[in-house]
């Protein structure tokens, strides 16, 4: 199979649900720049040109109204955003309308909306662009969160997305976009709801989101080594939660870690521990663990970024204390002394 990067799938999949549907179109912040949204959006101005493809001024909350007024209007809308701090300028728009028409008008209206942003760490981008925000999209009923970690499930889940009736946000994490595997050239979709299990293992179960993926399977080679067998679980949707494929692998392994790039309190990793802890207690052999960043704001320095971002080796720890209890030394989330020294 043909390999291709994470940008380029999102790009191939928007042009082709842009041929398949006449009524989409694009609307966002640079969709036309030269560097075309980190290479995802230049493909489809240069095929169908600025009546589908959209610059929009730096009016977010204007820019997403418009958006759900056309979705409501029967025209598919494919918003994108460069960083998910800017959804924050809408979330009225999004909270309290693209969420809640389809309930509150029983069935009569939808709102096709599709809105991509970008996550996680760049090139040292600190406290205000480089947040994470999907355990709190995930929170609001009438919205659907997914989170692709490779390619082929970027582009499969994005055709689904935008084929969906109703808002679905698509994120991505800014380190994926230069990453490729495996992606057919057909038009394509995979299943939003549906967990995808990477590895099958017996010992341990990690539940990864997004970018945390790569991080899983790298820590699972290197637990093999050590005769720890890490079944590795890609959640790819936030919401809905594959509550069932989360729960079975737990009964096959007993032991779970969840891993996530966003802060602990509130967030992906809590809601699936306390899935575990309430519908999978019995199969439990010792206690969750939380992979998560630290509940601290995005240090810019790149030695403070070293320590803030948990990577494989945080897994590996984890996993060698809750499966062996001859290893003394344990993964334990930081505190702000181990940043930044007394204050």
């Amino acid at each position: 199979m043909r390999q291709l990067k994470f940008s380029d799938a999102v790009a191939e999949a928007t042009c082709l649900a842009m041929e398949r549907d006449p009524k989409l179109f694009i609307l966002g912040e640079g969709v036309d720049d030269p560097k075309g949204s980190f290479g995802t959006t230049l493909l489809p101005f240069q095929r169908f040109g600025k009546d589908r493809v959209l610059d929009m001024p730096l009016s977010e909350n204007a820019m997403t109204g418009i958006a759900i007024g056309a979705a409501i209007a029967g025209h598919r809308c494919l918003m994108v955003h460069l960083r998910s701090e800017f959804l924050l300028l809408a979330m009225d728009q999004i909270v309290n309308h693209a969420a809640k028409w389809h309930y509150m008008f029983g069935d009569r209206f939808n709102v096709p909306l599709t809105i991509r942003c970008v996550i996680g760490r760049g090139w040292g981008q600190a406290a205000q662009h480089s947040q994470s925000f999907h355990g709190l999209f995930a929170a609001i009923p009438g919205l659907k969160v997914v989170l692709p970690s490779t390619a082929y499930d970027a582009k499969g889940l994005l055709i689904s997305a935008l084929e969906d009736p109703n808002p679905v946000l698509f994120i991505e994490h800014r380190w994926l976009h230069g990453k490729s595997n495996g992606v057919p050239e057909e038009y394509y979709k995979e299943p939003i709801g549906k967990a995808r299990i990477l590895a099958q293992g017996r010992d341990v179960t990690c539940v990864a989101v997004s970018h945390s993926v790569h991080d899983a399977i790298t820590a699972r080679a290197h637990l093999l080594k050590e005769g720890i067998d890490m079944e590795v679980i890609d959640l790819r949707s936030a919401r809905p939660l594959d509550r069932s494929t989360i729960l079975e692998s737990i009964a096959r392994t007993g032991h779970l870690i969840v891993t996530d790039i966003a802060s602990p309190q509130c967030g992906i990793a809590s809601e699936i521990a306390a899935l575990a802890a309430s519908e999978g207690f019995s199969s439990l052999r010792a206690p969750v663990k939380r992979i998560t960043l630290p509940d601290l704001p995005t240090p810019c320095s790149t030695v403070l970024e070293s320590a803030y971002y948990p990577g494989p080796e945080a897994l590996i720890l984890a996993a060698r204390s809750i499966v062996s209890q001859k290893v003394s030394v344990t993964y334990r989330e930081k505190s702000p002394l181990d940043f930044f020294g007394p204050f």
